[in-house]
């Protein structure tokens, strides 16, 4: 029973951080903002290899700031919109968005549920959080654009043209709450209560739909992946073999254990099993378990997501396609990600 509490004490923070976040994108997206971003690249001059580079710059920079969650949902809809009304090849912006996602999913604490549940113990404000990842955040972001841009060049090679699309924003009580929310995890080493009332305030003042807020915010999918998580985390603080593994494997085979762990229980759930007690290298588990997930749909909460909203807007989502994009998206961006980190600061893998 100690191990039960124990898992649902390191677990609960980053679910109640992350439902959180997701009010505050349903607010934002009930203003406009993400409609209004979209229909800024519509109009952006240049040819679709700039449309799709930006895009995938948006994806990175809502990843950061409201969650990879929250990203795919809103965002998906977004560029696929984006190439339609440009009259390019949609395939790109659609697996675009969801590598991109995970990929900028290391940048803050609430980037990633992840980050929360690896680095319970250490109670490190998000701009801490910040200063010690930024070098595998910025070039597992750079390195996923660069592979994206090679992987579907002949898309991309499609002539599209800018179209003159508006979509006034409301700003209002939703760029207020992503820019309340946003200092919250900046700056407090517990944001997951603070940034819930936010949310629920936004969701309150901005009077949103209850059935559009349960149409984003699944409770069936939080709760059933929070049991999940528990049960492998209690697991692993009865049998502390997967934990004691990882320790003497080194900062690359920690990062790899993080990423086949991912694939095989998905990440959040792997994430809890993984970190009964600190891992000898958590920033290697945390890129693990970030990227691992570009390699397969069963990584992670967000490809679940991404493959419901896409299918819902009549796009067709391939596992295949996706898993054969990520066969070498995810070796070269993991150990370029722990490259960095290792060349810049060695002491903190």
């Amino acid at each position: 029973m100690a191990g039960i509490w124990g898992a649902a004490g390191q677990v609960w923070p980053a679910f109640v951080l992350v439902t959180g976040l997701l009010l505050v994108g349903v607010v934002a997206e009930q203003d406009g903002l993400f409609a209004a971003a979209g229909a800024a690249l519509a109009r952006a001059p240049g040819g679709t290899r700039v449309a799709f580079v930006w895009s995938l710059t948006l994806v990175a920079a809502v990843t950061a700031v409201l969650n990879l969650d929250t990203s795919v949902v809103f965002l998906t809809p977004v560029l696929l919109h984006l190439a339609r009304v440009r009259g390019a090849d949609e395939t790109p912006f659609l697996y675009g968005t969801v590598f991109m996602s995970n990929a900028a999913s290391l940048f803050l604490p609430g980037s990633n549920l992840t980050n929360l549940i690896t680095l319970h113990g250490e109670h490190a404000s998000g701009a801490a959080f910040l200063s010690r990842m930024w070098p595998a955040a910025i070039v597992a972001v750079v390195v996923t654009i660069v592979v994206l841009l090679a992987a579907f060049r002949r898309e991309l090679d499609l002539a599209a043209a800018p179209v003159d699309e508006r979509a006034p924003a409301r700003l209002g009580v939703g760029i207020v709450a992503v820019v309340l929310s946003t200092v919250l995890v900046l700056t407090l080493s517990a944001p997951a209560l603070p940034v819930l009332a936010v949310g629920v305030a936004a969701v309150l003042v901005d009077r949103v739909h209850l059935a559009r807020i349960h149409e984003i915010v699944d409770a069936r999918v939080l709760a059933g992946l929070f049991v999940v998580a528990v049960a492998l985390g209690a697991v692993g603080r009865w049998w502390n073999g997967p934990a004691a593994l990882l320790d003497d494997l080194g900062r690359v085979g920690t990062a790899l254990g993080g990423a086949v762990a991912a694939i095989c229980v998905n990440n959040l759930p792997a994430a809890v099993l993984l970190t009964p007690h600190a891992p000898a290298h958590p920033r290697a588990l945390l890129i693990g378990l970030n990227l691992g997930p570009n390699l397969a749909v069963t990584g992670s909460l967000s490809a679940y997501l991404w493959f419901r909203v896409a299918r819902s807007l009549d796009a067709r989502p391939s596992v295949r396609v996706y898993s054969s994009v990520g066969v070498v998206l995810v070796p070269l961006s993991l150990g370029a990600a722990l490259g960095a980190l290792w060349l810049v600061a060695p002491g903190r893998l």
